[in-house]
């Protein structure tokens, strides 16, 4: 099993970023996000990697983070889910965006990306919910906990929702706040949040 190589950047594709380890160059495809992140041909880069082998063909994987691949496995482990959408996915999504929208049941974020359905989509939440959940904290993945708090917290969401915010949004805005707090105060926060993150 190749856990991650590092080495000099050869090639660049936008799905497609080749390293050169010990003479060898290693041919790994990739998320758009991973591919811009890896670095300039020339440069040393690192990729985390996952190989997968099937009678007509042998793939290798790379990732950015750790996280994304751990993202990569438990997409692919889903029905219907190949490396080919999987990889579609964490184009659109981070690591942290992807965790945050199977907590939140946020199915339709993910049928934003190209062939992802509805009923895809669903089968990712349904399927991923407790997964994520149960490996938030050993892949480094956030959890929103905050979103599950009830009370203030669902008043909170719903309000957001009710502004056009989608539940990704506002589970990741509201999950560092205090639920402790009147809905109106968690509203306010979460909006000067968000606002901020308009702006990145």
């Amino acid at each position: 099993m190749i856990d991650h190589l590092r080495g000099e950047i050869c090639r660049k594709e936008p799905n497609l970023v080749v390293i050169e380890c010990g003479g060898i160059g290693y041919a790994c495809r990739t998320s758009i996000q991973t591919a811009a992140a890896a670095g300039s041909v020339g440069e040393t880069g690192m990729l985390y990697t996952r190989m997968t082998v099937r009678e007509d063909e042998v793939a290798l994987y790379g990732f950015s983070t750790a996280a994304e691949r751990s993202c990569f496995d438990q997409l692919t482990g889903v029905s219907g889910i190949g490396p080919k959408a999987a990889l579609a996915i964490l184009s659109d999504f981070t690591a942290d965006r992807f965790a945050l929208a199977v907590a939140a049941g946020d199915y339709k974020a993910f049928t934003k990306v190209k062939g992802i359905g509805a009923k895809t989509a669903q089968r990712i939440v349904l399927e991923l919910k407790d997964k994520v959940a149960q490996s938030a904290a050993a892949a480094g993945l956030p959890s929103v906990p905050a979103v599950t708090g009830g009370g203030n917290i669902d008043e909170a969401m719903a309000a957001l929702c009710v502004l056009g915010y989608s539940q990704t949004e506002a589970a990741g805005a509201l999950a560092a706040l205090d639920a402790s707090q009147p809905a109106s105060e968690l509203i306010r926060l979460a909006l000067l949040s968000l606002g901020k993150n308009m702006f990145k």
